[in-house]
This record gives structure tokens, C-alpha cells and sequence, in this order.
């Protein structure tokens, strides 16, 4: 019988849209998230130009949300959000690919840029593991930042190989839908880009 690990990208590959951005919304409010991203908006401007680092301007807003904050009070609200908005998010057919690798008894990791903060309440219900960019937490609380590095491009690859060897398979299945993607795809024997649009 074969081996095989299937990794997924999170926001846009199993989303319809970034649940960064949702998760933000559904716990401060469109009125606080409009405004926390306009103030903002001069470092995502240089971010999009990449002219400022991705992991700089998304610790920014980090920082903006969450410095502060209780964690419990916002696992709470990521639970919520898990239960609320996530399931209106996702696409039909990424989840039916996902459930036919669990069911063919496949490794599965999700692989997400996004925090395990709203993204493990979503993979606890599902049963599957995750591998994200985790976030720096100091007496009980939020301090903004992100420990250690983004789960992103070259980093996704460094993660899945510091818990699995990748020889150990007979085959490796990678879905992804953009740059941050591309090195978790080239290890894959096969690679699925943008491949759900459902």
C-alpha cells in the first residue's frame, strides 16, 4: 500500500478569501478593521511593490489587533469565527480533495501564512494537522509580534521537513494558489496550483 503526504495551503487554496483579513473583521468590527488597515496602508502599499518585507507589514497589523489582547478571549472568538464564518468561506471542492486524501489514509498538513490563532480551531474540527506562523504570547497575552518566522515561500518547506522526511513517501500532493506557495510546490511529485475554483 502507498505512502503519501498531501499539503495544503489555507487562504485562497481551501478559502475563498483570506481569513487573515475575515478573522480581523468578525473579532474587531468592519468599522475598526477599515480603520486599523488605513492607518496602515502606506506599509501594505510598499509591501504589494515589494519594497517592505510581507512579514513586517503583517506583523504591523499584528500589532495594531492583537498587542495587549487576552489570548483566551480570542481563542474564544476564533472558535466563533470557526463556527460562524469559515464554513461560508470555503471552497466545495477543495474540501471534497481534502476528505479524499484523509479517507485514502494520506499524511494531511494544512500549511498556512495565517496564525494557528483562528486557523487550529478550524483544524481541530476537522482532525487534521496544521503547520502555521504562530504568534508571540507574554502573560496570557498577545504581545503582536510573530514567533519566529512567517509560514511563508521557503519557510513552508522548512517546516514540513522538520517534522517529516520526505523520502518516507511514495508520493507528495501540494495545492497552493500563489507565490508564497512555489516552494511548497516544488517538492511535490504532484503539485495542484489555483486548482480549486469552487
Amino acid at each position: 500500500m502507498s505512502k503519501n503526504l498531501a499539503l495544503f495551503d489555507f487562504d485562497g487554496t481551501l478559502t475563498k478569501k483570506d481569513t487573515f483579513l475575515e478573522y480581523l473583521k468578525f473579532a474587531f468590527g468592519k468599522s475598526a478593521f477599515i480603520t486599523g488597515f488605513l492607518l496602515h496602508s502606506p506599509f501594505l502599499v510598499a509591501m504589494k511593490f515589494k519594497l517592505y518585507p510581507n512579514w513586517k507589514a503583517k506583523e504591523k497589523i499584528l500589532t495594531h489587533f492583537l498587542k495587549g489582547r487576552p489570548v483566551q478571549e480570542l481563542y474564544q472568538t476564533a472558535i466563533k469565527f470557526t463556527e460562524e464564518a469559515i464554513p461560508q468561506l470555503m471552497r466545495k471542492s477543495g474540501l471534497q480533495q481534502l476528505e479524499a486524501h484523509l479517507a485514502a489514509g494520506d499524511r494531511v498538513y494544512i500549511v498556512s501564512a495565517s496564525a494557528s490563532l483562528w486557523v487550529n480551531a478550524w483544524c481541530k474540527k476537522i482532525g487534521i494537522d496544521l503547520i502555521s506562523t504562530e504568534l508571540e504570547i507574554e502573560n496570557d497575552h498577545f504581545t503582536g509580534k510573530i514567533k519566529g518566522f512567517n509560514c511563508y515561500g521557503p519557510e513552508k518547506v522548512r517546516r514540513v521537513k522538520a517534522l517529516e522526511n520526505l523520502n518516507d513517501y511514495d508520493q507528495i500532493y501540494a495545492y497552493g494558489d500563489s507565490s508564497g506557495d512555489k516552494e511548497m510546490l516544488a517538492i511535490a511529485d504532484k503539485p495542484h496550483y489555483q486548482y480549486f475554483n469552487e
